[in-house]
Order: C-alpha cells, then sequence, then structure tokens
C-alpha cells in the first residue's frame, strides 16, 4: 500500500511540474492560522494520502460553515502572490479536537494541514461556536481548486467540499502586483514603415520582448523584434513593417517563463481595410489569377469586368467565398479590362492586376479611428 500511495505522489508530482508556474515558493511555505479567542491551535502539514475510518457523529454535529476568499501577500513592489483564505466556523463538540484543510488544484499536488485544538481549550470552548482561518496556501490568478475540509476525527456526512475559483489577472490591482499578471504597457508613434514602441510598467528586474504578428488563429511573427534589457527601461525600439493591415498587431511580454503578453493593434479600423487587397498575383503559363488574405477577413472574392463608364459588371460564375484560404482563378485571360472585386460586410473594392491603378467602386463609410496609443 505504501508503495502505490509513493507512486501517486510521485506522478501527482510530475503533473505539477507539467502544469505550469506555481505561485512563489515562500507564499506556499508560510502557514497563518487563526483560531477563536481562547480556542488555543497549531498547525502542521498533514499527509494528503493519509486517512482513516470516519467516525458517527454525535447528535447535533453539523457540518461546518466554510467561506472561501483571497488575500494578497506582498514582499515589495511588484512581488505580491495570491492567498486561499479558508474560513470554517463549527460547535465544537466531542470528540473533535482538530481541523483538516486540503487544497487541490488541477495537476498539482494536495496540500492539507491539520489544525489541532489544546486539550485544555477545548475542553473550556466545548459547545461554542468557534472559528477557524487559514491562509497557508498559494494559488495562480484564474486558478480553480477544490477545498476540502473536515472535523479530526472526520465524522461520518460532515465533510465540507467546494471550489474556489480565483481572481483573473484582470481583477483589482493584480495587474500592477502578481508577477505573473504584469504585461507592461505599449506606447507607441507611426513613423512612415515603422512603429516606434516604448513600454512603461515592465516587470521590474527583467528584460522585456516585442515583435509585431499578423493576428488570426494565432499572431504570426513577421519577422520584426527587439528587446529591451532592464537596464534600458523607456527606451524605444523601431520595428518595421511592409503594410499596415487591420491585423498587424505589437505583441510584448517579459523576458521569463511563461510570462502573459500584451497586444495592440494600431490599424485596426476600416480606413486600412484597402491594404488587404494588395498581392494578387497572376501566372501567364499556368493563366492562374490568385489571391491570398493577408489577415482573417470575411470576404467574397469575384471577377468582373469594367466598363467606359467605370462601372464593373461581375461575371458569371466567378466568385469565391474566402475567410483565410487562397482564392484561384483558372483559364484567365491578361485583359486590361478584367478586375478582381472584394466585397465584405464594410463595402467594395477592385483591384484590376493589368492596369496601373485600383479604384474604390464603393465609397467606404466615414473613418473610424484607428485605437488610441495605450
Amino acid at each position: 500500500m505504501m508503495v502505490f500511495l509513493s507512486f501517486l505522489l510521485a506522478l501527482s508530482l510530475v503533473s505539477e511540474l507539467l502544469a505550469g508556474p506555481l505561485p512563489q515558493r515562500d507564499a506556499l511555505d508560510r502557514s497563518e492560522v487563526r483560531c477563536s479567542q481562547g480556542l488555543q491551535c497549531k498547525a502542521k502539514q498533514h499527509n494528503p494520502f493519509s486517512s482513516s475510518p470516519c467516525r458517527s457523529p454525535p447528535g447535533g454535529a453539523r457540518t461546518p460553515n466554510v467561506t472561501l476568499s483571497y488575500d494578497l501577500r506582498c514582499s515589495g513592489i511588484q512581488r505580491c502572490s495570491l492567498q486561499l483564505v479558508v474560513s470554517a466556523s463549527f460547535i465544537l463538540t466531542e470528540p473533535v479536537h482538530g481541523l483538516t484543510i486540503c487544497v487541490q488544484a488541477p495537476g498539482r499536488t494536495p496540500r492539507c494541514e491539520q489544525v489541532h485544538f489544546s486539550k485544555s481549550s477545548r475542553r473550556r470552548m466545548e459547545g461554542s461556536l468557534v472559528k477557524v482561518t487559514s491562509q497557508s496556501v498559494g494559488v495562480s490568478p484564474g486558478q480553480e481548486a477544490r477545498v476540502r475540509v473536515h472535523t479530526v476525527p472526520e465524522l461520518c456526512g460532515r465533510g465540507w467540499t467546494g471550489t474556489f475559483h480565483a481572481p483573473e489577472c484582470s481583477s483589482g490591482d493584480l495587474r500592477e502586483k502578481v508577477p505573473q499578471c504584469i504585461t507592461g504597457s505599449l506606447n507607441y508613434t507611426l513613423k512612415e514603415s515603422k512603429l516606434v514602441v516604448s513600454v512603461s510598467d515592465m516587470l521590474v528586474d527583467q528584460d522585456y520582448r516585442l515583435r509585431l504578428c499578423l493576428e488570426g488563429y494565432v499572431c504570426s511573427g513577421t519577422g520584426a523584434y527587439a528587446r529591451i534589457k532592464k537596464e534600458e527601461a523607456g527606451t524605444e525600439v523601431s520595428l518595421s513593417f511592409s503594410r499596415p493591415v487591420p491585423c498587424l498587431c505589437i505583441e510584448g511580454w517579459s523576458a521569463v517563463m511563461d510570462a502573459p503578453r500584451v497586444r495592440v493593434c494600431p490599424f485596426r479600423c476600416h480606413k486600412y481595410m484597402d491594404q488587404l487587397w494588395y498581392g494578387v498575383t497572376y501566372d501567364p503559363m499556368e493563366q492562374e489569377l490568385s489571391w491570398q488574405p493577408a489577415c482573417p477577413v470575411d470576404v467574397v472574392v469575384s471577377l468582373c469586368q469594367r466598363g467606359a463608364e467605370k462601372v464593373c459588371e461581375d461575371l458569371p460564375r466567378a466568385n469565391q467565398t474566402t475567410r483565410t484560404s487562397k482564392v484561384k482563378f483558372t483559364k484567365v485571360d491578361a485583359n486590361p479590362h478584367l478586375c478582381v472585386k472584394f466585397t465584405t460586410a464594410s463595402g467594395s473594392w477592385t483591384s484590376c492586376p493589368f492596369e496601373k491603378t485600383s479604384i474604390p467602386l464603393i465609397p467606404p463609410p466615414p473613418n473610424v479611428p484607428c485605437p488610441a496609443p495605450v
């Protein structure tokens, strides 16, 4: 049996390593337990895999009333961690002489502690409502933890089980105080074909990474990359791009493992939509006209014939719908009046690959301001 329990503990430790970063270790090791005035108590680590048969509860025994909350434990600027606070209230009766609190997070080793009451104080407090508050387990932002509370010895059918949902990084002031939430703030200006970027509120004592990427299912890097050293916080770096397409974004993160990222997309507004319609190519050997969107966009691509009054009439059976896939038209002649029309929910544009000009068929709606620098 002991061999099997040891195997489970080892397996849980491996899962813990694979599950991602833990809160700071000192946050997990410092136990803080408070008991009702007059009730002397002492906490110690408890083996989560040990168990004893439960006892029949005495008359009047009730399940503890448990509340779950959190607190921030800070050791300096940007050096805070989330602490799970477990408070349990119950009527102290024989044979109860303590309380067990266990916390299990997905993929992590269960962490348990037992709170023991001194013999003299529990005799003095017998029949009274007592309260035990434990703040000994660190949790990560957004983490879900399973909590179990029962008396010592355990009374059959009188244990309490619940789930605690830790706040996300967007809650309260976690983004400024908890290292796992600190992303930095991106500030930028546009200079020709470059974005000049600076970062404020960087994670102290850490370098910072920046890149340009095209946002889709994932944000695919364009190759533009920069690193701000921790000694040079506040300096500006330049990131070059070829076209200001709507899905072009600046992404930044601290140079630590599993750091959260912040992303700003300067060109995500209507006035830059026409940048998507570049890149129509023609293969004269195969007589194939093709185009692939640089950004995910719901668009109907059709061939049309432009007349004398610059009205482009759609050709029959020559349209395709796409979002990310390449569009191909075969057996296409290089006619100077042949154009490609792009139609979205916000308007239509034409690109005439065999001429030097492209004209918008329908005037776009009034310009929507781009996001202001953050």
